[in-house]
């Protein structure tokens, strides 16, 4: 991503007007040359990369705002889930047309999140596509050295823990597409903003970032669904999990959905995009990451702990019978 002085071309032009104005770190020299410095001092860099793609991750009818900070919070809530603090993004967009009626908002919206949670752009690039529309982000973050909180460390009796609630975005896309939840919940528009609300703007959880690094063992972001999600935590741990369905944390409207028979716990499960953070945490450890949300402002809950009997883990019903799910997580392939 870069431009000179006099634009040379359409695409400089289209940098310089949107773009240059979000590139206020010192590094990212006002996007003139084609690379960018990230200082760092005696810590680590942590990276990350999702792309979002529409029809995939959004709807073409989505606003083009909301659009721009989902593609931003995806990729906080992974250096959230690390323990990191975020310094900074690069960014790559591949349109069908440049257009300033979906463009500003776009821009305007990504420099505002860009702001909020101090991760500025740093440079990137844009290429034409004839679709679909694809913006793929590369966050870093900074930790001290040797500190990131990975997916490798949780231990036999640690407590699972979440953030947030479950299955509000598959809801929200749910209704967006017309299915069951959005019939359901026709007469009640605050309820479907809302879920629609948790699909296209997620809420990453940056201000517990501290928190886990203190307290937790493993972690990650629930991306692609809480069941699947955890099975790939317990793998790389080389551990199990039990957990109790009753502890995870629904919303009003979610909780009332699966109690209506609308949707079963099984897609709230499995459906993704929730961008919450999962972690594993001593018992000794747990008040202290609690204390840290309720500061925050973030619910969080302990749904289950870490076992070692070496089974898959399992998702429990209140009478501690296991619930077969036919589906753990959202795939691409």
């Amino acid at each position: 991503m870069t431009n000179g002085s006099k634009p040379a071309s359409g695409e400089d032009a289209l940098i310089a007007r949107y773009f240059k104005p979000l590139a206020t770190d010192p590094g990212a020299f006002g996007l003139v040359d084609d690379a960018a410095i990230l200082r760092a001092a005696g810590e680590d860099i942590v990276l990350t990369t999702d792309a979002v793609v529409e029809g995939v991750h959004y709807l073409a009818s989505d606003p083009p705002d909301t659009i721009a900070r989902k593609a931003l919070r995806v990729n906080l809530s992974d250096l959230a889930a690390k323990g990191a603090v975020p310094a900074g993004f690069l960014l790559t967009l591949a349109l069908r047309k440049a257009e300033d009626d979906w463009l500003q908002p776009f821009a305007d919206a990504l420099g505002e999140d860009a702001v909020h949670f101090g991760c500025p752009l740093l440079g990137g690039d844009t290429v034409s596509t004839p679709g679909p529309q694809m913006i793929s982000i590369t966050a870093f973050g900074r930790v001290p050295t040797g500190r990131m909180v990975g997916r490798t460390g949780a231990r036999p009796g640690d407590r699972v823990m979440v953030t947030g609630t479950i299955g509000d975005a598959a809801l929200g896309l749910d209704i967006l597409e017309g299915g069951a939840a959005a019939s359901a919940l026709a007469s009640d528009q605050d309820e479907r903003e809302l879920l629609i609300g948790r699909y296209r703007v997620p809420q990453p959880r940056n201000a517990l970032a501290l928190a886990i690094r203190e307290s937790a063992n493993a972690a990650m972001d629930v991306s692609d669904g809480l069941a699947g999600d955890l099975a790939k935590l317990c793998t790389a741990s080389g551990v199990s999990a039990v957990i109790e369905a009753a502890k995870v944390p629904l919303s009003a409207p979610a909780a009332a959905l699966v109690a209506r028979g609308t949707v079963g716990i099984e897609t709230l499960l499995s459906g993704g995009d929730d961008y919450e953070v999962l972690c594993t945490v001593p018992e000794e450890r747990c008040e202290a990451i609690r204390a840290a949300a309720r500061a925050a402002g973030v619910a969080m809950a302990a749904i289950g702990s870490i076992v070692a009997d070496g089974t898959p883990s399992r998702f429990v019903d209140a009478a501690g019978r296991e619930l077969a799910l036919k589906r753990l997580s959202y795939s691409h392939f």
